[in-house]
């Protein structure tokens, strides 16, 4: 079996043992003799992955015991609804901070709910950095500052998180979820789809701090409670089992293999191979982020001579190597380096992008 390198942004590449396990297992779990997907999500037999994977989540990002963790389904598109829903009351203002197309689309669900803020835009500088303190205008004792930790679209992440004075920060953490400890003391929640580092799509972890959680309204449709979901430990509705227990087998690879310590040291070790063949490329390659902005996840960039991209593209296809033309709203390239990418995936697009450099530049 030929398997290609899956630079994809989403649905994204998973650990081969991790699809090697489930390929074995998916049939006759742990010789019980029915699928884990088949049986109910109130047995014996699938309570303790469900649990698991809470704990699991717990343990490698040390979440303190003051937040819940909680999985609700629909992906992180319907929290950007589901959370101006549930704290921005009538007379309230929600800021949100605009560094790429995932955040303008939690602002715009946000504005459709209520009173919303724009506390920085990146749209002037085309989204090339993330702003710094002083540029974010926040508002007084708003209900909650939004942002993307990372935007796939943009290549653009942020390497530390802003200041809000007391006001919870809300963040989507979709595409870097998993890849590095995070600063709780500052977090009122992160919320994350699952189909970039953790499993197929269909879910997204929730972790909340319990203040924050006890604001949220409950007079919504059942379904957008958190209080609903938190205290049916997610269990609430049928659950998607299956990614919960594809979840289960990443956050334990995770762990195998060292991890966030490792996790991180691999991620930096990928990134550097591909930013270090763009910046030594005299402008044969062009990465438009600012350096100290850059996406450690989700790599972009173009050709000096775009008549050049097509033959970048089929050639890349040709060595095996899947995913990596641009967003159709930016065009170009990238490469998504998510946890699961293997150092030697990222090596051998590296070789690739030298090689044909010295070709044709």
């Amino acid at each position: 079996m030929s398997i290609l390198y899956n630079f994809s942004a989403g649905p994204s590449t998973l650990p081969l043992p991790v699809l090697e396990k489930a390929s074995r297992e998916l049939i006759d779990f742990e010789g019980c003799g029915i699928s884990l997907i088949e049986m109910s999500h109130r047995g014996k037999i699938y309570d303790k992955i469900h649990n698991e994977t809470i704990n699991l989540a717990r343990e490698i990002l040390e979440i303190p015991e003051n937040f819940h963790i909680i999985f609700i389904q629909g992906g992180a598109t319907l929290q950007f609804g589901m959370i101006p829903l549930s704290f921005l009351n009538k007379g309230m203002t929600a800021d949100y901070i605009v560094t790429g197309s995932w955040s303008k689309k939690a602002f715009n669900d946000g504005k459709a709910v209520g009173i919303t803020n724009i506390a920085w835009d990146g749209e002037g500088c085309n989204y090339n950095k993330i702003p710094s303190q002083g540029e974010i205008q926040l508002t007084k004792n708003a209900a909650y500052v939004h942002l993307c930790s990372n935007e796939t679209i943009g290549g653009i992440q942020w390497q530390s998180f802003p200041e809000t004075d007391g006001v919870p920060l809300i963040i989507d953490m979709s595409s870097e979820i998993m890849s590095r400890p995070l600063p709780w003391e500052k977090i009122g929640m992160a919320y994350a789809g699952t189909q970039k580092n953790l499993a197929p799509a269909g879910m997204s972890l929730i972790i909340i701090n319990k203040s924050l959680a006890q604001k949220a309204r409950t007079d919504l449709p059942s379904y957008l409670r958190y209080d609903l979901h938190i205290d049916k430990n997610s269990l609430y509705n049928t659950p998607p089992t299956f990614v919960i227990w594809m979840t289960n087998l990443t956050l334990n690879w995770i762990k195998s293999i060292g991890g966030l310590s490792m996790i991180e040291k691999l991620r930096d070790e990928k990134a550097k191979l591909i930013y270090d063949i763009i910046d030594q490329s005299n402008g044969f390659y062009i990465n438009s982020i600012e350096k100290k902005s850059r996406s450690k996840m989700n790599i972009i960039w173009r050709l000096s001579e775009e008549k050049l991209e097509k033959k970048f593209l089929e050639g890349v296809e040709q060595a095996g190597l899947d995913g990596l033309k641009g967003h159709r709203s930016v065009g170009g390239f990238r490469a998504s380096i998510y946890n699961a990418m293997p150092v030697e995936g990222v090596k051998t697009l590296s070789d690739f992008m030298k090689k044909f450099m010295d070709k044709n530049g």
